[in-house]
């Protein structure tokens, strides 16, 4: 398998209920299973919002670190605000990493480190007038000193948002279910805009691991282009490969809630984001014309709303899947995650550790 080999969805098609929508649904949903991975053009999205929104990533984490602190929200477990480096560590996948021809192996140290990129996580969407978990859902944080920082982001934000609830949408009847049924789970849920910021003044040698070998937790994670290459993703027959969303695209990998629902008919995808030879080129050249040298991503988790229950559904409901997929609230299962990549507060917590 190889990158080149995936069809680029035509969202246009769907949108205006063309000849041939429910094919491209069905070349979703092929994609999410046979790959892992899919490339999406939406005629919504316009390039140049991606390019002010990293113009004003760039600025903020080219910031002295003091001005970042006022940012940090440990207490809402880093789920809105700054996340600074040497926080996020990767769970342990090392027995997997191992399995992984010499070819396709990953750059990842076994055991991981913790990460050395920074995040900043920006709560897109409307959020629920009732919750059990109220920090998953916590007001933005808004840095002070960016005048357009709202517009910026919430532009970005709710396109990239968009585009992930019309391919929950095609994904649903590539599957055979009702159009609204992945739909439905994305309401009122804590969909973030989550840019990594990567400082190559620091790390810009050849092998440096910015984000270790991981799934996603959410439902689908989006990107937009990055002005320096460095991610790479595993296909599902487990190809390593490197990413170039191409121009006009937009790329969607699945997270473990859509594996959830879906029983493990849909994977969680594998990444990592390094320096490779690439990156050290547009380094160079980066610092050669004088431009910030930060590696930020164009990034948005989509979620299922924290007070959902994830259990396979549809055909996916069957006596198997409920052993390996219980039902389980979807606030639940984040802060389970988060716990395991320590970014969650295991002391005083307001959420309720809710048990079905």
């Amino acid at each position: 398998m190889k990158l080149d080999d995936i069809p680029q969805i035509d969202l246009q098609v769907f949108l205006d209920k063309e000849d041939g929508y429910l094919e491209q649904c069905e070349a979703v949903r092929d994609c999410l299973c046979d790959y892992g991975i899919l490339f999406v053009k939406d005629p919504r999205v316009s390039n140049e919002h991606n390019v002010a929104f990293l113009d004003l990533m760039e600025k903020y984490f080219d910031q002295e670190e003091e001005a970042k602190e006022n940012d940090i929200k440990q207490d809402l477990h880093y789920q809105v605000g700054a996340t600074p480096s040497k926080i996020e560590l990767a769970r342990d996948h090392c027995s997997k990493v191992e399995k992984l021809d010499e070819d396709n192996r990953a750059v990842t140290i076994c055991p991981p480190e913790a990460d050395i990129k920074w995040r900043f996580f920006w709560r897109i969407g409307d959020l629920p007038e009732e919750t059990e978990f109220p920090s998953l859902n916590a007001d933005p944080v808004i840095p002070e000193g960016f005048d357009d920082w709202e517009d910026t982001m919430n532009t970005w934000g709710e396109k990239m948002i968009g585009c992930v609830e019309e391919v929950a949408k095609m994904a649903a009847l590539g599957f055979g279910l009702e159009e609204n049924t992945f739909y439905d789970y994305l309401q009122k849920a804590p969909h973030l805009l989550a840019p990594t910021g990567s400082d190559l003044k620091l790390y810009h040698n050849e092998g440096d691991i910015f984000a270790s070998f991981h799934y996603d937790l959410n439902f689908l994670t989006i990107h937009g282009k990055s002005r320096f290459p460095g991610l790479y993703v595993w296909l599902r027959d487990g190809t390593r490969c490197p990413v170039k969303v191409p121009d006009g695209c937009l790329l969607l990998q699945a997270g473990k809630q859509f594996e959830w629902l879906t029983g493990g008919k849909v994977l969680a995808g594998f990444h990592e984001v390094v320096v490779s030879d690439a990156t050290v080129k547009a380094y160079e050249k980066a610092k050669e014309n004088g431009n910030v040298l930060w590696r930020v991503s164009s990034t948005l988790f989509g979620h299922t709303a924290s007070d959902k229950i994830l259990e396979p559904i549809g055909d996916f409901a069957n006596e198997e899947n409920a052993k390996n997929y219980p039902p389980t609230k979807a606030g639940k299962q984040v802060m389970d995650e988060l716990n395991a990549i320590k970014l969650g507060s295991r002391g005083d917590r307001d959420d309720k550790a809710s048990k079905l």
